[in-house]
């Protein structure tokens, strides 16, 4: 069935206090979708992020990130003053996420949110136990976090390091308060994110989530599972991800992120993979994996490396991973992120895996070459979007690409002579003609944003995951005139 959804994160709701939360805009934008006849939310990891702000380097693969905690919601709850959150400045610009100040200040007020909470409440004990093989050791790491510093858990006293029995309990019966604080705001996190879902899921809009293939060196995950991961004795990686050089990189991409021991996986029935997987599919209708190529083949540089130049290429598990889970967990509700140079033995693991893949228009108009990105190329199944997170909107891709490629773009579009404006509703006519069965376009572009309004710029540093929208953009107006593209497409819900 044709469908279509707007790609937004949590972070870039409005708000009055700094960052998008799970509170009232959030409930508006379901409002707002539901009005533009959209089926899907897509959003961007929901992980508590680590340094940098980067939603795909978290401290965990299983927890929620504390800063879309609704103060108000907390409010109503009797845990919050309003005094004690409204009268902080939460930053100078509205249109953009300040991070430093969130993690300095946010905390404060969670905090006084735990003093008033009760902790033998039952709902939250039963919160406790029913997430008991997750919820105990990320709160922990967090605690130890806090203790060092902020330092990474590589640094910490060896004990702690390596999770010696008795100095894990030395540790947290010392800290037990600061552990609670960590497994409360789990525990607010997932009953406000409960609430949220499914208030969208009862106005017809699935949350389509996402999550990266691997995980962060300073996590939870790795540190409680060291021997799921290409680890040395010493417990730093022996080798880490990222991706060769290319035309737009020439050192290549340095992830930094641990490399799994598939071997050692595949001794475990797969089991934190079930887990994880599991929990995703619980939290969202559809889950997006990034850097689905991985699974075929991935980029190992050795650890300490400054540059991506001397990796190497090593084969991952393949096709058979995804027939084992799926023979434990039924038909996974997946889309395969297989943006990028594909071999055909990764082509063939997605034709194989079912999942659908995704295409980017603006990938598309090469004026001397066919793209596979041209939308007469797409298959049914596969999303189609116009740039995802990592891309400019299109008024900032028409500002930064070269002439040829714009002149080309325009012409196969038939926006030659467009005003800004009509040029950009005709990119999004064009994307939603096409013949995948889904369509995603960044709010971004509806609202017809220029290069500033980029979310993340690949391979930099500072400056990206901050953009957010100005309350009151989220018109009737705006929401009838998508509504009016998705009906004329047949992607409207029937």
């Amino acid at each position: 069935m044709r469908a279509s959804g707007i790609l937004m994160h949590i972070t870039s709701l409005p708000s009055k206090y700094g960052i998008g939360t799970m509170g009232e805009e959030a409930y508006k934008f379901v409002d707002f979708l539901a009005a533009a006849k959209q089926t899907y939310w897509q959003i961007l990891p929901v992980g508590p992020t680590s340094y940098g702000d980067s939603p795909y380097q978290s401290f965990s693969t299983h927890a929620g990130n504390p800063y879309f905690i609704d103060f108000d919601m907390l409010a109503e709850d009797g845990l919050l003053e309003k005094s004690e959150y409204s009268r902080i400045k939460w930053g100078a610009d509205k249109t953009s996420v300040d991070y430093e100040t969130i993690y300095n200040k946010r905390f404060n007020v969670l905090r006084k949110a735990f003093s008033r909470f009760d902790t033998s409440d039952a709902e939250f004990t039963r919160f406790l136990d029913e997430n008991e093989r997750w919820v105990s050791n990320y709160a922990l790491f967090m605690t130890a976090k806090d203790a060092y510093g902020g330092a990474p858990w590589l640094m910490w006293d060896d004990g702690l390091k390596r999770r010696d029995p008795h100095s894990l309990w030395e540790f947290k019966t010392a800290h037990s308060d600061d552990v609670l604080f960590w497994e409360f705001l789990q525990y607010k996190f997932m009953e406000q994110w409960k609430k949220l879902k499914a208030y969208a899921n009862e106005n017809g809009v699935r949350i389509i989530g996402d999550i990266p293939i691997y995980v962060a060196l300073d996590s939870a995950p790795v540190w409680v599972y060291p021997d799921l991961f290409e680890l040395q004795h010493d417990l730093t990686p022996r080798r880490v991800a990222g991706c060769p050089p290319d035309v737009f990189s020439p050192t290549g991409q340095l992830w930094g992120n641990p490399l799994y021991d598939w071997r050692r996986h595949k001794e475990t029935g797969y089991n934190w993979w079930i887990d994880r997987l599991t929990a995703a599919c619980e939290m969202y209708d559809v889950v997006r994996i990034d850097h689905f190529r991985g699974f075929d083949s991935y980029y190992a540089i050795p650890y300490g490396d400054k540059t991506a130049e001397n990796g190497e290429w090593l084969g991952g598990p393949g096709i058979e991973f995804f027939r084992f889970l799926e023979s434990r967990m039924g038909k996974l509700p997946l889309i395969a992120e297989d943006l990028g140079f594909l071999t055909p033995s990764v082509i063939k693991m997605l034709e194989d895996s079912g999942f659908p893949g995704m295409k980017v228009l603006e990938f598309a108009f090469d004026p001397d070459s066919e793209s596979d990105y041209l939308p007469y190329m797409y298959g049914k199944n596969s999303v189609a979007y116009i740039g995802t997170h990592d891309n400019p909107t299109v008024l900032g891709w028409a500002a930064e690409t070269d002439k040829r490629t714009v002149d080309f773009c325009k012409k196969y579009i038939m926006a030659q002579d467009m005003p800004d404006s009509e040029f950009v509703w005709r990119f999004i006519e064009t994307a939603h003609a096409c013949v995948s069965d889904t369509v995603v376009i960044q709010i971004q572009d509806y609202l017809a944003l220029g290069a500033s309004a980029r979310m993340n710029v690949p391979s930099t540093t500072g400056g990206n995951w901050r953009w957010r929208a100005e309350k009151g953009v989220f018109t009737k107006e705006l929401a009838e005139k998508i509504a009016d593209i998705t009906r004329t497409y047949g992607r409207a819900p029937r």
